[in-house]
């Protein structure tokens, strides 16, 4: 793979770790809408009626008309200026962005050639770059990510889709013997900055296996950074800031929030690996969550808030490492901490974050922490159990009534 990137010319330039704090702008808070079997957000935040009957007879304890909640106010999302991308747009525009900026950048998978990838996040790149900078692969996981790391080591940056996370266990010897610790059994001999991206989570009666959240497979690799993101905005920055940083980044991306709109900046930006998001701030209790559950906890927070709850969410986006500067000043304030996550309970992100929590801020806690996960088991093909297993917005608003009693 170097030998054909070296013939076209491209050299291995050593690139520094970028600054990545460039342009952090808190998110605003949005409310997604279920349309078509796909999520939506709007830039006004409104829901049309016929959503807000359904989700009011399917969710008795969720209040839709809401007084309105404190929120960060967003430069990308109320300024007129910038331009609306769907998320999946907004990966593509950062990596085409990435690719212009630096030719040791590549990218590598199954149909990310002129296919343009099963979501299209790489669609026209290879028409543009070419065929070697875009390389279609075999239906073969461990064979090419064994290749990209392979291209890291000699000073390329490649980017390796899987075309679902699940498929990437086949790949899990790659990823873990040699992606998270080849610079460390080398003595620093070898850099490994390539990124490992692909969809994941509960979809839409995707059955078991192309249900897989692999967060809690691959947090206990060293080595390795992980981050997920949830909106169009810190999804371009976070793909840039993975494609530059000099360690092995995995970028979890949730299927259903592809079609996220949201309006981002004209101007580049990158952000960091390493930073939480403060979503709402509040002073009764603490929301951790990310990806996905973001738009879940969201939807409850609506209800909270009518009940006279102040929550304060946190989308944790870093999960590797947990970002407990931001954590810890929000636990010291509201001392009560409710975790929400996809991931399964059993060794999942947030039986890491219980124990991070508790070992570093006990003192401040008045309360356990609670954390809701997703059901120990396979993910149910059948629509009404398949959303039994995930947690919901009115577990959410229980929860928190509970925890601030």
């Amino acid at each position: 793979m170097a030998t054909l990137f070296q013939g076209l010319g491209v050299v291995n330039p050593s690139l520094s770790s970028s600054n990545s704090n460039n342009f952090l702008l808190p998110s605003r808070t949005s409310l997604s809408e279920r349309k078509d079997g796909i999520f939506v957000v709007r830039s006004d935040a409104r829901v049309s009626s016929k959503v807000l009957k359904a989700r009011a007879r399917k969710h008795e304890l969720l209040v839709t008309n809401a007084v309105a909640t404190k929120e960060g106010s967003s430069a990308a999302s109320t300024s007129k200026s910038g331009h609306e991308l769907l998320l999946f747009e907004a990966l593509r525009e950062g990596l085409e962005e990435e690719m212009e900026r630096d030719p040791c950048v590549c990218v590598m998978g199954e149909d990310v050639g002129h296919y343009g990838g099963s979501y299209k996040v790489t669609k026209g790149l290879a028409t543009k770059f070419g065929d070697l900078r875009v390389l279609d692969t075999p239906i073969a996981e461990n064979s090419f990510t064994g290749m990209g790391i392979g291209a890291a080591m000699t000073g390329l940056r490649p980017v390796v889709e899987g075309m679902n996370m699940g498929f990437l266990l086949l790949a899990f010897n790659q990823i873990s013997n040699n992606c998270g610790m080849l610079h460390y059994t080398s003595g620093g001999q070898f850099k490994i900055p390539i990124v490992i991206r692909g969809p994941g989570g509960v979809g839409r009666q995707l059955g078991a296996e192309h249900s897989q959240r692999l967060e809690s497979y691959f947090q206990s690799i060293p080595g390795i950074q992980m981050v997920a993101c949830s909106t169009p905005y810190n999804a371009k920055g976070l793909m840039k800031a993975a494609i530059r940083s000099e360690n092995p980044v995995i970028l979890f991306e949730h299927v259903l929030l592809y079609n996220l709109k949201e309006r981002i900046p004209d101007e580049e930006y990158v952000l960091s690996l390493e930073e939480a998001e403060m979503v709402r701030p509040g002073e009764h209790v603490t929301i951790l969550t990310y990806s996905r559950m973001r738009y879940h906890v969201m939807q409850a927070v609506k209800t909270l808030v009518n009940k006279g709850y102040d929550p304060e969410v946190i989308d944790i986006r870093s999960l590797k490492p947990f970002d407990l500067h931001t954590i810890g000043n929000s636990v010291k304030k509201t001392h009560r901490v409710l975790i929400v996550e996809e991931c399964m309970r059993t060794g999942g992100i947030g039986a890491s974050l219980t124990a991070a929590i508790t070992e570093n801020f006990h003192d401040y806690l008045d309360a356990p922490i609670v954390c809701l996960s997703s059901q120990d088991a396979p993910t149910p093909y059948a629509g009404t159990l398949e959303e039994w297993t995930v947690v919901q917005p009115a577990q959410i608003v229980t929860a928190v009534e509970q925890l601030c009693k």
